[in-house]
């Protein structure tokens, strides 16, 4: 399939969903998530985010100075800083991305895989990459098996579970550091109750509508080579046979019997002496003469 093909595809899918935004039940989804992802991406500042959304923008109260929005085609481009390009080929260079969210895309592509593996490559080592997905085991997840001929938005793509996708992510080397569950409802054209809502974030239940994971690249440390020390070669035997006969030996002989060594040394010492005063005492007559 070449590019202009699937760029027409991925333009009929996103436009085939906007009319579920605009009706409550979207409005309500739209709001919960943008509820999850705001203490997210609000305290970074960083340079350049870009989201992937098949609905509203949602990275709106965030405080990264270059937002861009992507799009499959240039006439569904918002604005002139929209990124137009394949979602598996973004033309961005390596980790240049502070945040990077994708908003239901991977339901809908047929080499989703492919773009995980594109986000991953463009995110920062610091940097965080933001999944959302419908829950397929949540309750809209079960009435969901019930409708599987409606192609239309939302029921239409491929549902997958939160475990699924951190098996995805860990293929990219990213790893998962949470993932919250939000907008909880008993049926799926109604509004996420205020009491439910709380309740269900309060303690994550996953029986949510959507999903929201939050993923960083997985930081390896470098192997650290340890030194080893040593001799080369073994030390010849004469050589420690010296060590041990020679001053290490004497010392050694001192430390044993101090007093005896230092009389001894005193000893030597006189008898030297008295040999020098002898000499001295010899007149030149007392010489022998040869």
């Amino acid at each position: 399939m070449s590019n202009s093909t699937t760029a027409t595809t991925l333009a009929k899918r996103l436009q085939s969903s906007q009319p579920y935004w605009q009706t409550e039940a979207g409005r309500s989804l739209w709001e919960t998530q943008r509820a999850c992802l705001g203490p997210v991406v609000e305290s970074r500042v960083g340079g350049h985010s870009l989201e992937m959304s098949m609905g509203p923008a949602l990275m709106t109260m965030s405080a990264v100075a270059h937002p861009i929005r992507w799009s499959p085609t240039r006439q569904l481009a918002e604005n002139d800083s929209t990124l137009v390009c394949p979602p598996d080929q973004l033309a961005l260079p390596d980790r240049c991305l502070d945040v990077m969210v994708i908003h239901h895309w991977l339901e809908h592509l047929t080499d989703a895989h492919f773009t995980l593996q594109e986000a991953a490559r463009v995110t920062a080592d610091n940097g965080i990459m933001v999944l959302f997905g419908f829950n397929p085991i949540g309750v809209s997840g079960l009435a969901r098996q019930w409708r599987k001929r409606q192609q239309t938005f939302p029921w239409s793509g491929t549902w997958r579970s939160a475990s699924r996708l951190r098996d995805w992510l860990a293929f990219v080397d990213f790893e998962v550091e949470r993932v919250d569950y939000c907008c909880f409802r008993g049926r799926m054209n109604a509004k996420c109750g205020e009491y439910w809502e709380s309740l269900g974030r309060r303690h994550n239940l996953p029986l949510g509508e959507s999903y929201m994971i939050q993923a960083r690249r997985q930081q390896r440390q470098a192997p650290v080579q340890r030194l080893k020390f040593g001799l080369e070669a073994p030390a010849p035997q004469a050589s420690l046979g010296v060590t041990r006969s020679g001053s290490s030996a004497h010392y050694q002989a001192y430390q044993a019997h101090p007093a005896k060594t230092s009389q001894a040394t005193t000893r030597q010492t006189d008898m030297h002496k008295a040999d020098l005063n002898k000499a001295d005492l010899q007149t030149p007559g007392d010489q022998e003469i040869d």
